[in-house]
């Protein structure tokens, strides 16, 4: 059998579902990702937008470069559990106990050592989510699906809830023909529902609207006129994907590293003002919510617990007024505003010492408005 062929039946027994290659040549789409980038819609990531042109052709990830295996593994388990008040939404792909990083790494290793003993003089490298590629791209020229209006690859036997991984390498494999189909049709699905408006046209995201963005990305406050639409997310967002008629049957993954860890799925969300910086390590360190670290996942606690507007959220909220972090404190503010009971504006009223400006305006804000 040849090297592509093998390399497809060993990456699919290490767990992954969609394998196809195609050349390695600059993105047909890269003017798009130009645009993107130039409107704004990046945000903060300047990991993105820093490196701009390093987009332009996978050479820039590794040199020689022929050919891309491109790769998806499922990560749908079970059914979204109830989130009651104090509780929070986590984003069906961080419910594992382990950073799926290191579990796809775990595997892309392996298959560049199987590359290596099959080619000695190849050179490969796999990459999940941090290179400069447009895995999308390249998964869609590799076969595997085509890019939705949520701007989420898809396809049509498995849905759109897997995540992209890629194998580059100097060996030239046999490619796949491209996946040239937009399934999508008239469906808005995706586009309507979106509580933050992020699409400003189809196949287009404004990250800086986005939720995920917003409670994963964003390292400052969240702004004020998108607070109320996080609802109950306080770690990324799904709508998009839920209402998307693709992942009706999309199948559930047989790999036990995402099982869903009970206590992420819903989070409880008043605890967490009450965890040392060693017991937020301990809780969060190998899952993907230790990208938001402390101060990240507290905001966002405190946001959707103003949007619960739930009495029994004051005490946690007010440790969070005595937070180091003053957007922490901040958050706090709000979410005391917005449940704007008697006693939570008693603990909002006994604020005289605060320093930040940013705090001491959302401080006035909540008492004016009441």
């Amino acid at each position: 059998m040849s090297l592509t062929t093998d390399l497809k039946t060993e990456a699919q027994r290490h767990g992954f579902d969609l394998v196809g290659a195609c050349p390695a040549v600059t993105p047909t789409g890269i003017h798009r990702f130009y645009e993107w980038i130039s409107s704004g819609y990046s945000g903060e990531m300047s990991y993105i937008s820093g490196r701009a042109k390093a987009y332009e052709h996978p050479a820039n990830v590794l040199a020689g470069v022929r050919s891309l295996l491109m790769l998806s593994m499922n990560y749908r388990t079970s059914d979204v559990s109830p989130t009651p008040d104090t509780t929070g939404r986590v984003s069906r792909y961080a419910w594992g106990g382990l950073d799926y990083h290191d579990v796809i790494h775990a595997r892309l290793k392996k298959l560049v050592q199987f590359l290596k003993n099959r080619a000695p003089a190849a050179e490969a490298r796999g990459v999940v989510d941090t290179a400069p590629l447009l895995e999308r791209e390249y998964a869609q020229m590799a076969g595997l699906g085509w890019t939705g209006k949520n701007t989420l690859l898809i396809n049509p036997r498995r849905g759109s809830w897997f995540f992209l991984a890629a194998i580059l390498t100097t060996e030239e494999l046999e490619y796949d023909d491209p996946f040239d189909m937009d399934h999508c049709g008239n469906c808005t699905a995706c586009l309507d529902a979106c509580p933050t408006d992020a699409f400003p046209q189809p196949y287009v995201l404004e990250a800086t609207r986005c939720i995920s963005y917003l409670t994963i990305e964003l390292r400052e406050s969240i702004p004020t006129d998108l607070r109320r639409s996080i609802n109950n997310w306080v770690y990324g967002c799904d709508i998009c994907q839920e209402v998307c008629p693709w992942n009706r049957r999309a199948p559930q993954s047989s790999l036990e590293e995402f099982e869903p860890r009970l206590d992420l799925s819903p989070l409880n969300l008043l605890s967490l003002f009450s965890l040392t910086d060693d017991e937020f390590r301990l809780l969060f360190r190998k899952t993907p919510l230790w990208r938001s670290k402390r101060r990240g996942l507290l905001r966002n606690a405190a946001i959707v617990l103003g949007n619960q507007r739930t009495e029994a959220a004051i005490d946690a909220l007010t440790k969070g007024l005595n937070d180091a972090e003053s957007i922490v404190r901040s958050a706090c503010v709000w979410a005391l505003g917005e449940i704007g009971t008697p006693k939570a504006i008693a603990r909002l009223q006994r604020l005289q010492a605060e320093a930040d400006e940013e705090v001491r305006r959302e401080i006035e804000q909540a008492l004016a408005a009441q």
